[in-house]
């Protein structure tokens, strides 16, 4: 019996140690980011600043993998269901804390199926408007809502997205009626609002900032708090009848539950300098995009938060994927 249990602590003893080897030489063979959404928006983009560097810094290739659908869960699931090796991370967008709630069957916990790497940064969210749209205000969108309910389209990233969910919220506060129109991914989004298929878009200010300066969207309002201060003329919804409203888009890095804590701080340090660069760090600035690079507790925390406000929204209004 004795030495049944000394082997099996020799047994764990062994793969413990295997574990600290290789979390001291990772990594020694490529690193895939997964990207749960299609190419073009801005979570793809944020990857993509940080490739080159980031493979300067950790001396193996990094490959960008997009799969997106499914407001970002099928990518999701995905690395939820990837080795906690060190070689498969997640980038996602804001729909990742709610997709909890929204999605029937979701294969996978939100909370409990990833290691939280860091909330790599926040923007606020934009609403603009075509600019032959009669839309010149989003004074203009309130009245003609009021006057037509259902009668003005607004185009999100898709169902459930922050953006779907913040004009809900708009609606229910200001008692008007907007009808939505879902896409899949930013990229999609932003080549329909530029060729104005669709009157009205809300995404992060990242997303839509590039078009509002070459003058192909006109800006309506913004979602934070404050103004945002590239466009300091364009008013918040607070300033436009909803108090104190508030809604920021957000990007987090995160990794398969049980990734080895070794391997998650040197990625979170690679990572975070990698952004740091002042090339990428101004792309992402000129583009609205605010860096956190939070430690992982301060994001599992945010997380949560996230979490358990959208679920009583989505709760609220019924809201349901398409």
């Amino acid at each position: 019996m004795r030495s049944r249990f000394a082997q099996v602590l020799a047994v764990i003893a062994s793969a413990f140690a295997a574990l600290c080897a290789s979390a001291q030489d990772w990594p020694t063979q490529p690193i895939k980011i997964v990207v749960p959404f299609p190419p073009g928006g801005t979570t793809d983009q944020i990857a993509r600043f940080a490739q080159g560097p980031l493979q300067q810094i950790l001396g193996q290739p990094v490959i960008i993998e997009n799969r997106g659908g499914a407001s970002g869960s099928i990518g999701a699931n995905v690395v939820a269901r990837a080795a906690p090796d060190g070689y498969t991370w997640l980038l996602v967008f804001d729909t990742h804390g709610v997709n909890q709630s929204l999605i029937k069957d979701l294969p996978y916990d939100t909370l409990k199926d990833f290691a939280p790497v860091m909330l790599v940064g926040v923007s606020p969210m934009l609403i603009t408007a075509y600019p032959t749209t009669p839309y010149k205000s989003f004074n203009d969108v309130i009245a003609a809502s009021r006057k037509d309910p259902g009668s003005v389209a607004f185009g999100t990233i898709g169902s459930g997205s922050l953006a779907h969910l913040a004009m809900t919220l708009i609606d229910d506060k200001l008692g008007i009626k907007m009808t939505h129109v879902p896409y899949k991914g930013g990229g999609p989004l932003v080549q329909d609002a530029i060729a104005g298929n669709v009157p009205i878009a809300i995404g992060s200010a990242a997303l839509l900032s590039p078009s509002v300066k070459a003058g192909r969207l006109r800006p309506l309002a913004v979602t934070s708090q404050q103004r945002f201060a590239p466009i300091p003329d364009v008013p918040t919804i607070g300033e436009l009848g909803v108090p104190e409203f508030a809604s920021d888009s957000w990007w987090g890095l995160n990794a398969p539950a049980a990734t080895p804590p070794a391997i998650i701080a040197k990625m979170r340090k690679a990572f975070a300098d990698a952004l740091r660069r002042p090339d990428v760090e101004d792309k992402l600035t000129a583009q609205g995009v605010v860096l956190r690079l939070s430690s992982p507790e301060e994001y599992q925390r945010f997380l949560e938060h996230e979490v358990k406000q959208w679920a009583q929204v989505v709760k609220e209004n019924h809201i349901s994927a398409q």
